[in-house]
């Protein structure tokens, strides 16, 4: 473990901030956990076969018998605080954001700490694939805010519990021949959970998994729609991506779209990834709530602050919304994320619904939120490279090119 010195706290800060920032822009809201939880949230989510809880998670039993764990990451924490508190019936998505200190027994290296810090961000109560593309932009937003650059993501689909048994089948399959080549940890993973072999580090173990056949040759119709619509809006962002057919990341829960960001240099996979995450469908009901989609991110700030001492950031300052995207229709939706970095990367902070389809009910959220100007953007102004800007107060509205829009909003806001 580590003391933050007052030296690095700046660079502490700086990480800090550029998450509150983007996490505003997106209207999260900010959650904190105990260090302290039930070990079996742990066992039952991030799962018993994985490495954090098998090797390195520091549990013991109080005084009284519990059985319990210090915190070795976010995500089971955070759902069993959603179903504890009845986030269910808040309008859905709940859509939060966290950051603080996490513990893991970690073999001693450098930028390995075993009290750690991390932050991240999760969306519950939503399935639409804008999301996991959300999710994937907003991670990309913290670093380039941060001046991280020649950042790539690498992104795949795992499937869920209609299709992945029979990738299982197939991977057991060619992975029982190579058995006495894998390492000891992975010919136990073998008979308990063969995907955890892909997500090995050991150098004999990737030259196997090289040859392995891919998840996502075998996902079902649903996956395979839900992943294909995931690139799409990827490719409509703009958003640098390689397909990784092999990235399953490290924890039993994700289901579908898993990703990792790394910086885009020789060094760049010896760091590690800079953020990961994934869509977890089944956690929500694993913990004891009803059936409910997630998705979520996170980040370690060690390991981002050890990188930040060669470079500097500057967060922008998080105001409130007086500005509301609402769009309707399929390509509006693609083109929307898009439209929000520009607002961005501006300091106009934009409120919006992307879940959400009926233009009676973005509307209503927009009134709930007093902002002066919704932007409408249809099916019919995302063909013609156009949009509405309504003033709600006087009722009127102006058509603007989309290349134009930024600007004049920020004419409209400076005369307030």
């Amino acid at each position: 473990m580590h003391d933050i010195l007052p030296d690095d706290q700046v660079y502490f800060q700086k990480v800090c901030k550029s998450v509150e920032s983007i996490a505003n822009f997106y209207t999260f809201k900010r959650i904190e956990t105990p260090l302290l939880e039930d070990a079996d949230i742990y066992y039952k989510g991030t799962g018993e076969d994985t490495e954090i809880v098998e090797k390195q998670m520091y549990t013991f039993r109080t005084k009284g018998g519990d059985h319990v764990a210090l915190r070795p990451e976010w995500t089971p924490s955070i759902v069993r605080s959603y179903i504890e508190h009845g986030m269910q019936s808040l309008p859905q998505p709940v859509k939060l954001w966290y950051y603080g200190p996490c513990f893991r027994y970690e073999r001693p290296q450098a930028g390995r700490y075993r009290q750690f810090h991390q932050f991240g961000f999760e969306v519950i109560g939503e399935a639409k694939p804008a999301i996991d593309c959300q999710i994937i932009q907003m991670s990309h937003d913290v670093l380039k805010e941060m001046r991280f650059k020649n950042l790539i993501i690498e992104v795949n689909s795992i499937g869920d519990s209609e299709c992945r048994p029979y990738f299982k089948k197939n991977l057991m399959n060619y992975l029982r021949s190579k058995r006495s080549s894998l390492c000891p940890d992975c010919q136990r993973r073998l008979k308990q959970n063969p995907l955890r072999i892909l997500d090995c580090k050991e150098e004999k173990c990737q030259r196997i998994k090289a040859g392995a056949p891919q998840i996502i040759d075998h996902l079902c119709e649903s996956c395979h729609s839900h992943f294909k619509q995931v690139l799409e809006f990827l490719d409509e962002s703009e958003i640098p991506y390689n397909l990784n057919p092999y990235l399953v990341r490290g924890l039993d829960y994700y289901t579908k779209t898993v990703f990792e960001i790394f910086e885009n240099t020789p060094q760049g996979k010896e760091q590690g990834a800079l953020m990961g995450g994934g869509r977890y469908d089944n956690l929500v009901k694993i913990l004891g709530g009803r059936n409910t989609p997630a998705c979520g991110a996170a980040g370690g700030v060690e390991r981002i602050m050890s990188l930040l001492k060669n470079k500097e950031t500057k967060p922008d300052t998080s105001k409130d919304a007086k500005v509301f995207l609402a769009q309707l229709g399929n390509l509006s939706k693609k083109k929307s994320l898009k439209i929000l970095e520009e607002f961005r990367r501006a300091k106009i902070t934009v409120a919006e619904t992307l879940s959400k389809d009926s233009l009676k009910a973005q509307f209503r959220t927009a009134n709930k939120l007093g902002v002066r100007y919704v932007l409408i953007f249809g099916q019919r102004e995302a063909l013609n490279d156009e949009i509405i800007v309504r003033d709600m107060d006087k009722g009127s509205q102006e058509v603007f090119k989309l290349d134009a829009v930024v600007a004049e909003v920020k004419k409209k806001l400076k005369n307030l």
